[in-house]
Formats: C-alpha cells, structure tokens, sequence
C-alpha cells in the first residue's frame, strides 16, 4: 500500500511534493494566526483551556472544553469562574472566586475613589479548602495572574487533549499521519 504511495510521489517531482508542504506549512500557519487573534479579540494568552482534573465538579467536569475572556475594564465578582496561573506552575486551574477585595487609590491620583487593584481568593466546587496553598507564599490572586473568566463550554471535547497528553505516542502517530496524508494527496 505504500510502496505505490511513494511511488506515485516519485513520480509528482519535487515541485509537486514542495507545494503540498508548503500547503501543510499554511494550513498550520493559519491555525496560529487563529489562536493568536483569538487572544487579542478575548484579552486572553489562553482563549481556550481544557479542564484537567475533577475540582469544579458538578459545574465542570474532566475533558470539557471551556472558552475564556479577560476584559481589562471588568471587575471579578464572587461568583464568576476564572482560569488563574501562578508563576512556576506550568498548568493553569480553572476555580470559582470565593470573595473579592478591592484596594481604593489614593486620594492624589487622578483616579481616587476607583479601585486600583482587586485581591481574589478562589476554591475549587469539589474541593474541601480554598486554593490559599495553590498560591504558593501569595496571600491573594491578582488581576495579572487571571488568564480570564469563564463565559461558555463544550462538555467532554477536550478529552483528545488529555488523550494525546496522556499518550504522547498517540500524539507523534497523528501529526505524522496528518503529515503524511498531506504530502500524498493529489489535489
């Protein structure tokens, strides 16, 4: 079956087999550009995230695929959902705001009486305790450490994440399928 594959490769030339991954090479081009504009429209490095563990169950469950905003102008509320990442952890978690703390400025500043920076404790809906040991030697969380908050989700779609996570083999066996199938198709 892929002797007659490379074979008709052979057969297309160097020009041919140039032009199909230069079209791979688009194709994963127009995918960054997608994911890097959709960072700029959401204010987020992390438009998308998949949930990783069972800590916000029964809101989000291991797998599900959720969508993230992070307006500069919006305050957090008790309540929302955010997506936070503390400095020398690689892996952001997704906990609800359990209370807030607004720090009013100055009276010198142009913009006294508005908040200045807002302090956040979450906690996880599964999780016995708030995430004050998550936070590692950090009282609260601060607006730079928040990816962005929670606005809709596709439930159990990023389990091919986890899969290929868990499984890198399965990972390297698809981009190299994807790979080849690019260089031989005919079109």
């Amino acid at each position: 079956m892929f002797n007659e594959e490379l074979k008709s490769l052979k057969r297309l030339g160097f020009r041919h087999v140039l032009l199909q991954v230069l079209n791979f090479a688009s194709v994963i081009a127009s995918g960054l550009m997608i994911w890097k504009g959709l960072g700029l429209i959401t204010n987020s490095e992390s438009p998308i995230v998949v949930v990783l563990s069972g800590s916000m169950e029964p809101a989000f469950y291991r797998g599900d695929l959720l969508f993230l905003t992070n307006p500069s102008s919006e305050q957090y509320r008790t309540g929302d959902i955010t997506v936070y990442k503390i400095p020398g952890q690689d892996i952001p978690i997704v906990h609800r705001v359990l209370e807030t703390h607004d720090l009013v400025q100055k009276k010198k500043d142009k913009r006294a009486g508005l908040p200045a920076q807002q302090l956040m404790l979450t906690k996880g809906d599964n999780n016995a305790v708030d995430d004050v040991d998550l936070y590692r030697g950090i009282d609260f969380l601060e607006k730079k450490h928040i990816i962005g908050k929670v606005r809709g989700f596709l439930p159990y779609v990023g389990y091919v994440t986890i899969a290929m996570n868990d499984f890198p083999q399965l990972k390297y066996a698809l981009l190299g399928g994807l790979g080849l199938l690019a260089l031989i198709q005919r079109e």
